[in-house]
């Protein structure tokens, strides 16, 4: 290939490099000033109470980013389920709510969204005492991807959505796994992180208490899927906090603090 044609097609690489970003960021922003369609708000109000009853602020900045979300988001129906507004707005404005207050934040990673009616079969690995890894398959109402997918149960989407205080959410727990693999969140409970030292002296010692609640078969705060693993710990507190803010901060102050601190939103009043 003839030198000067190396040069141009480097030219033109490091120049997508620099303008893409800049581009995506503008194109967001169009998005965000389209005018926000009232039978959104509808499903909204009748489907989403949590954010339904978010202070006036922090309503519009979530529009803004269901707008963004919707419009670079796939979300595509499996086994039958039909994708309408109804089911795209309702997702979105929960997953929605992992945004707040960061201006141009997305999911940027994320590359579509399936929907099933119900729960659904997914391939799953457990590993037995003697450290045999055995294949099969479970029930799920939610999985997220590391390659950008997120898998969601309909029928568990709607359960989440209308019980709005009780710590349980599929949208919120998946979409915080998708923070969590795009930001390497929860990796910051493990040891010699450094700058994450203050988060792990806080996250460490309340996984392990989880665990120890859970392995004495007391009933505790946070969701017992929680003591699965750091991953499962991270995405299980992040529906409490948005969830259960107060009951959170009263429970696990420490807890409530360093996801305050990470999300940037207080969730007390909610």
């Amino acid at each position: 290939m003839p030198l000067v044609v190396v040069t141009c097609l480097a030219a033109l690489l490091i120049a997508w490099f620099i303008w893409q970003p800049r581009w995506e960021a503008r194109r967001r922003q169009r998005q965000r000033s389209t005018p926000f369609p009232p039978a959104w708000r509808a499903i909204i109000r009748r489907r989403v109470p949590l954010a339904a009853r978010l202070p006036a602020d922090l309503q519009m900045q979530l529009r803004r980013h269901i707008q963004v979300f919707l419009a670079q988001t796939p979300i595509l129906g499996c086994q039958g389920q039909e994708v309408d507004d109804e089911v795209r707005v309702t997702i979105a404005a929960q997953a929605c709510l992992l945004l707040l207050n960061r201006a141009d934040a997305h999911f940027a990673g994320l590359r579509q969204v399936l929907v099933y009616p119900s729960a659904f079969l997914a391939p799953v690995e457990h590993r037995d005492e003697a450290g045999v890894v055995q294949s099969g398959r479970d029930w799920r109402a939610g999985e997220s991807w590391q390659e950008g997918q997120v898998v969601l149960s309909w029928a568990d989407v709607l359960e989440g959505a209308a019980r709005p205080h009780d710590g349980w959410n599929v949208v919120i727990h998946e979409f915080a796994h998708q923070l969590d693999a795009r930001a390497g969140i929860s990796e910051g409970m493990g040891e010699g992180m450094g700058e994450s030292a203050r988060w792990h002296r806080v996250m460490q010692p309340a996984f392990e208490g989880l665990q120890a609640e859970v392995d004495a078969g007391e009933e505790p705060f946070l969701d017992p899927y929680g003591a699965t693993d750091a991953v499962e710990f991270f995405a299980v507190v992040t529906e409490a906090f948005f969830e259960q803010g107060a009951e959170l901060a009263e429970v696990h102050p420490a807890l409530f603090a360093e996801f305050l601190d990470l999300y940037g939103v207080d969730t007390r009043s909610w």
